[in-house]
């Protein structure tokens, strides 16, 4: 049976990071901070800072299919981190901030999170279950807030270098996760893989998407 010659390569987050950091690197992102003010970068900057956290996770110990958390408003930082973590074979986890602390407790138990990257607005929902986790490291985007003793988000990323080490990624792997809302139980994770959000994205793409 002939194969096909075309397109044969994998579909990971990675090669979305990979494009748009090359082809629309001058393209703005804008987003609002916690803080309330107007953050503007580009998707340049942003695949180049991804590469240098994701790097600075590796140094820290993080391995493919492990969980990374965060607790984060949506802004160019989160943008980061949905790249990052994937693009090391780690999984990013998205905790809920509308739930309860003892129930993002439960799930971050549940879901065995290594690491937790969090605004420092949402440090006082974070000392509500705090002493219900067990993260190895905690690391804060700091607007000015309250001081805390965690670590600093830049910090870290200082850690990192501009080519994290290459990891062989299966476009079946989990890339991210979330929790459904426990409503009815128990909160009950989800996994989602790097073929289907890339298809997902390439869907919402077409112009009747919406």
């Amino acid at each position: 049976m002939l194969q096909s010659t075309m397109m044969n390569m994998p579909l990971t987050l990675n090669s979305i990071l990979d494009r748009c950091g090359s082809l629309f690197a001058d393209v703005d992102i804008i987003s609002n901070t916690p803080d309330k003010q107007l953050h503007k970068t580009n998707y340049g900057e942003v695949a180049r800072r991804a590469r240098q956290l994701a790097s600075a996770l590796q140094k820290a110990g993080v391995k493919p299919g492990d969980r990374v958390a965060t607790l984060m408003w949506n802004h160019y930082a989160h943008l980061e981190c949905y790249f990052a973590i994937p693009s090391i074979g780690a999984v990013i986890h998205t905790l809920n901030l509308r739930l309860h602390g003892d129930d993002i407790a439960y799930i971050a138990n549940h879901a065995e999170d290594r690491i937790l990257i969090i605004d420092d607005i949402l440090l006082p929902l974070l000392r509500e279950f705090e002493d219900q986790v067990s993260f190895e490291r905690i690391i804060v985007l700091n607007y000015g807030g309250e001081p805390h003793t965690h670590e600093d988000y830049e910090d870290f990323l200082s850690s990192g270098n501009a080519q994290p080490e290459a990891v062989d990624i299966d476009e079946h792997w989990a890339c991210g996760m979330c929790y459904t809302s426990g409503t009815t139980g128990k909160p009950k994770g989800v996994l989602y893989g790097h073929r289907s959000s890339v298809l997902h994205a390439m869907g919402f793409a077409l112009p009747d998407a919406g």
